[in-house]
């Protein structure tokens, strides 16, 4: 029987805080000990990479103690019930679904009659379809000519999570000759995102995805309206020139301004939805089906681990064991993601929606508060561009950040020339290394404005080069770990209610309603 309780209420969590034997890193991470420490504390990921927290502030007492809180929290048991179909998000009374769309970990799960892994399987094989008739030219724009670019209008999960994956395999797929498409993205309401696309792109040949789950995103909807617009002009019809990505019951599943309409369903958030239609439309049109499904294959097997109860064979679970111990018991408020690898420059904004959108909550699935410390903020840039603007702050400041890095030992490009002595790849690396070390260890001066504290913790994911596979695992670990971390804090990490008022307040002014500071507030931006 699982019971959801609050973290304050496990005993686990009462005999962490009972620890005393704080690990000093500066201590633990020079020399041999170094050296065996690094060894010794990592375990593998799927897809051949490797999870590193030798650099964290943890031991084998405080790795026992999160271990047995593990246990005490049924987190393996929780993931079971959310896999296999459970009410797990409680403000909306919904199923938790994404993880059914790249794979079946349990049992079927049927809804209305539907079997919802062969529902998801049905629209990736539909969008497969379509994505190699557009390719073959097969499905053309009104002069029979081919598509050349995919823009996607969307905003939040149906923007950060596909733009992100789009970036970190555009590379990849130019130097392996999986590159078909041009892929653009509109999200913001301002007229300005918009026009900046379409002033970048031959529109005649321009092939256009709109996603809401509910049809009614007045952020979209407006850009939509603005597109179509765009597309008149041209002397074009744009229904002609768009498809849908919505759910069944959206008024835009069954319309005729659309080629068609692939679906996605209640049980599958925005900022988990980057497996479903909303990633799968462009990804596939992008760099061809089948990348998008060895994206897919990536994430499955992440998924496979995430179902492990030894945490030493579950990397997702640790590391969100790891942070909930640095933001419970080392009261850390940020962490700071730093892959270095400039594909994934976008995957820290990704990671801002799905952490902060998830775990950012200050009353438990009940609806009752809680008394300790939810999710971090959560920030981050690529390196080594990170190092030469806020790794100031992170070095020296007043705050303590632990710190995930990303690394690769090969670049995508298969470009990286020797230059004074060493390659652009190995100064890369060589950069990675030794903020590690340069972070934990810190410097001795006399100085006190040379002078390095040290006792930054951080952990690095290690692979041997962005592929599809391996960022849908890297993906799909860091979903796990935003859901294992809800799920010791007791928080529903699937709804996000927080987005809503500003939503309510903005609709009253365009309606007129506003009064008191939102009526000046309106005036004084012109409106």
């Amino acid at each position: 029987m699982v019971a959801w309780r609050n973290l304050d209420q496990l005993d686990a969590f009462h005999a962490l805080q009972a620890l005393e034997d704080q690990v000093v890193l500066k201590e633990v991470m020079l020399g041999d000990s170094g050296k065996e420490r690094v060894e010794k504390y990592q375990v593998p990921m799927a897809e051949g990479l490797v999870y590193n927290f030798a650099a964290k502030k943890v031991n084998d007492r405080v790795l026992a103690t999160l271990s047995d809180l593990a246990k005490e929290a049924q987190l393996t048991e929780k993931f079971q019930e959310l896999y296999n179909g459970e009410i797990i998000n409680t403000g909306e009374h919904r199923r938790v679904l994404h993880h059914l769309v790249r794979g079946q970990l349990g049992e079927d799960v049927c809804v209305d009659g539907v079997n919802k892994r062969a529902f998801y399987v049905e629209q990736q094989n539909k969008i497969a379809d379509f994505a190699k008739k557009v390719h073959a030219g097969e499905i053309t724009n009104e002069a029979g000519e081919k598509f050349t670019t995919v823009v996607q209008i969307g905003i939040g999960g149906s923007d950060l999570g596909p733009r992100a994956i789009y970036i970190g395999l555009e590379n990849w797929a130019k130097k392996t000759g999986n590159f078909k498409m041009e892929a653009k993205f509109i999200s913001n309401v301002d007229p300005d995102d918009a026009a900046v696309v379409l002033n970048s792109i031959d529109i005649a040949h321009a092939l256009f995805i709109l996603v809401s789950k509910s049809g009614t995103t007045l952020e979209t909807l407006t850009n939509e309206t603005f597109v179509k617009n765009a597309i008149k002009k041209e002397g074009l019809d744009p229904a002609r020139h768009m498809v849908a990505v919505t759910s069944e019951t959206s008024p835009l599943a069954k319309g005729t301004d659309y080629i068609t309409a692939f679906f996605m369903d209640d049980y599958i958030g925005g900022r988990y939805s980057v497996s479903s239609s909303v990633g799968g439309a462009i990804l596939s049109l992008a760099f061809g089906p089948e990348v998008f499904a060895d994206f897919l294959a990536g994430m499955a097997a992440a998924d496979d681990t995430a179902k492990n109860e030894d945490i030493f064979q579950n990397p997702a679970m640790l590391d969100a064991l790891i942070g909930v111990y640095e933001r419970n018991i080392l009261d850390c408020e940020v962490t700071a993601v730093l892959p270095y690898s400039q594909a994934m420059s976008r995957f820290p904004a990704h990671l801002q929606q799905a952490d902060m959108e998830s775990n950012g909550k200050s009353v438990n699935r009940f609806g009752e508060p809680v008394h300790y410390k939810t999710g971090p903020v959560i920030f981050g840039e690529p390196g080594t561009n990170g190092q030469h603007s806020f790794y100031q702050l992170l070095h020296q400041g007043t705050t303590i950040v632990p710190l995930q890095f990303i690394g690769f030992r090969e670049n995508q490009a298969g470009m990286d020339d020797v230059i004074e002595g060493s390659t652009s790849q190995q100064k890369l690396k060589a950069n990675v290394a030794a903020q590690i070390v340069a972070f934990a260890c810190g410097k001795e001066d006399q100085d006190l404005n040379k002078k390095f504290e040290g006792e930054r913790p951080s952990s690095i994911i290690v692979g041997d080069q962005l592929t599809p596979k391996t960022l849908g695992a890297i993906l799909a670990h860091f979903e796990n770990k935003i859901m294992f971390q809800g799920f010791l804090w007791n928080v529903n990490s699937f709804d996000q209610e927080g987005v809503q008022l500003g939503k309510v307040l903005a609709k009253n002014v365009l309606a007129g309603k506003s009064e008191g500071a939102l009526a000046a507030y309106s005036k004084l931006l012109g409106i």
